[in-house]
């Protein structure tokens, strides 16, 4: 069995998979990722049997058939190492032969026979979603999970489908980020299975995988995991267990105040008032005011921290602390010249961010004692 194509590609590729690869498994053959050659083609795979990805590697050159487990970490070791544009992968009974210029590296093998096969993308019935959307969707919720949870469904981001309207969603209770964009179908889907929630790494994998922003992105949606094909791969995923928070009834429907803003210089100014903040002093104060907004933070035995930045806002006064890094999370995901609104009722009540119709933020502030 003998492989051999461009080490760059097949380091790419490789990246994209290790986002199934456990780091600590009970199961150390999960560590691996599985090669299948067949056909003048080539497969990778990885999983941890709750996540799972199906990735195709073109432009291989071999006639070979059969399966191989790669040893990731010494792999990728190697591909970043090695220095020659191609490589070669041969295999034998008893070792992994690496082969790249005048370098040449034996590895030894596992048996394939017990690697946990990915399902393959065979739905006829599915939803599809242009790559940019999508993209853009994840990026703009997924820091938003709360992984760490005992409620499980905050590990996750929520998709609800609504004809022909896509609604991702994630919160940790403390924000929640909504994003929502167009889809369409294809077949007939099942309305019971609309509004699966879809574990953070699985999304993640997802993001990863989108390469082209006008490809279009198939989901196919079942009682228990979801399937979705991004070009080059097939993704899989057990759906997160308990119900979703129902989000609608967090997002405050009338402001006092709407203050413009624009993303660059306001994630510059909450950065420097994150340099004297820790995990005892984790507040900053914002405090608009006529034709100014005011960032101050104390840090206990760290210092102080005052910024100024000019704002076009001539409302009253109002002071609202938050936690500054889930301020950063949100602007940082922006492009930086992205003109942004903020929505406020009050100091202590939920502040709403908006780029435009299809995003909002919303956070919820701290206590002025914290």
């Amino acid at each position: 069995m003998k492989l051999t194509c461009s080490r760059s590609l097949l380091a790419s590729a490789l990246q994209i998979v290790s986002g199934a690869v456990p780091t600590r498994s009970p199961k150390e053959i999960l560590k691996n990722i599985k090669l299948s050659l067949g056909d003048g083609k080539a497969t990778l795979l990885g999983t941890d049997q709750e996540v799972g990805i199906r990735y195709e590697l073109l432009e291989v050159q071999t006639d070979s058939v059969g399966d191989v487990l790669l040893p990731y970490q010494r792999i990728t070791a190697i591909l970043r190492e090695v220095q020659d544009d191609e490589v070669t992968l041969e295999v034998n009974e008893e070792a992994l032969w690496v082969r790249a210029g005048q370098s040449e590296f034996r590895l030894s093998v596992e048996d394939p026979v017990e690697f946990p096969d990915v399902a393959t993308f065979e739905d006829e019935s599915y939803f599809v979603v242009p790559g940019r959307a999508l993209k853009t969707g994840i990026q703009r919720t997924i820091f938003a999970t709360d992984v760490e949870s005992t409620r499980y469904a905050l590990g996750g981001v929520l998709l609800e489908i609504d004809g022909d309207k896509l609604t991702l969603a994630a919160t940790d209770s403390r924000r929640l980020a909504v994003y929502q964009t167009h889809c369409s179908t294809e077949g007939t889907v099942s309305e019971e299975v609309s509004q699966p929630v879809v574990p953070a790494k699985a999304m993640s994998l997802i993001d990863k995988s989108i390469h082209d922003d006008e490809q279009e992105i198939k989901i196919a949606i079942h009682q228990n995991d979801i399937l979705v094909q991004t070009g080059l791969s097939t993704i899989y995923a057990r759906l997160v267990e308990g119900r979703f928070p129902r989000y609608q009834d967090v997002i405050p429907n009338e402001f006092h105040q709407k203050i413009e803003m624009v993303t660059s210089p306001f994630l510059s100014a909450v950065r420097q008032a994150m340099i004297v903040t820790n995990d005892e002093s984790r507040g900053v104060d914002f405090n608009f005011e006529s034709g100014t907004l005011t960032l101050t933070s104390v840090g206990q035995d760290v210092g102080s921290s005052k910024i100024q930045l000019p704002i076009s806002y001539e409302g009253d006064q109002i002071v609202i602390t938050f936690d500054p890094r889930f301020v950063q999370e949100f602007l940082r995901v922006l492009d930086a010249a992205s003109p942004l609104s903020l929505n406020l009722v009050d100091g202590n009540s939920a502040a709403v961010f908006k780029t435009d119709e299809s995003y909002t933020y919303v956070v919820m502030p701290l206590s002025r004692d914290d």
